[in-house]
């Protein structure tokens, strides 16, 4: 059967309200998200086995040739917002009351690569910042010179070195805020609205601005869940990357209402 596309409900000038939000939206997004991968188990599966197979090849990178890794970690962030918007246009199907289709959903990006790539620019300068910063700090903890990966591993976890951890830690902590805070709706805004990288990078910053404790608790949830499923070699990739995915366009969705306030849909 083919699927008609969807329109662009609201358009990418009408203006942009911030909607207030309460903590108990970001669990109200996972069941929500919960509810889409239950509802597209074939697609939830292609994108989470996808998600795995990176965090699976960066581990083994990591393990037998890491100084490769932050290469292979750039072809990954050039990726990853690819496979996103997927999972993105499979929640805004369901939510339309449309059937999702895994070929629609793995081009969903065609008719917004000027946005996509600045977004994906941006993740790479980040990227590309945080490791010099990172090496910075090594280099002033370790002045006779950068540890092996071993020793990279001893001194994350050695109390001993405490105060290098926390330095790091604050270090690569600001970052991951920085990228957190100008893409946490900023994909989805570009699926929905065909909006432009600058302003939806804009919305997401008002986003977090307005929204900080929610938003915080949103990240605590986000990094919490990815970090439970990285045990047990990452299996746990296959289930949580899909459920994230599509609880990031709820959470777009009760964060940003274009034009005339819309109710989110009740969870059933």
């Amino acid at each position: 059967m083919e699927i008609s596309p969807i329109p662009q409900t609201p358009a990418a000038s009408s203006p942009v309200e911030i909607r207030p939000l309460g903590l108990a939206d970001p669990f109200r997004w996972l069941a929500l998200g919960w509810r889409d991968v239950r509802a597209a188990p074939g697609i939830a599966l292609f994108y989470g086995t996808c998600f795995w197979g990176m965090a699976l090849l960066i581990g083994w990178l990591f393990r037998s040739r890491p100084e490769y890794v932050m290469s292979l970690a750039s072809g990954c962030l050039l990726l990853g917002p690819f496979l996103a918007m997927g999972l993105y246009d499979a929640s805004r199907r369901l939510e339309a009351g449309q059937a999702p289709e895994l070929g629609r959903s793995i081009t969903a990006w065609d008719a917004h690569i000027p946005s996509m790539a600045m977004l994906v620019l941006v993740l790479v300068v980040l990227e590309l910042l945080w490791g010099r910063a990172s090496m910075v700090v090594f280099a002033v903890f370790f002045n006779t010179g950068m540890p092996t990966t071993a020793g990279v591993m001893q001194a994350v976890f050695s109390v001993e070195n405490w105060e290098f951890l926390a330095v790091y830690l604050l270090v690569g902590g600001t970052f991951a805020v920085l990228a957190f805070a100008g893409m946490v709706v900023a994909l989805p805004m570009i699926l929905d609205r065909d909006t432009d990288a600058l302003t939806a990078c804009i919305t997401s910053f008002r986003v977090v601005a307005s929204q900080t404790g929610v938003m915080l608790l949103w990240g605590v949830l986000i990094t919490l869940l990815v970090g439970l499923s990285l045990w047990a070699w990452g299996l746990g990739l296959l289930l949580t990357g899909p459920l994230l995915g599509c609880a990031s366009w709820h959470a777009y969705r009760f964060a940003v209402q274009p034009g005339p306030a819309a109710v989110p849909q009740a969870i059933t």
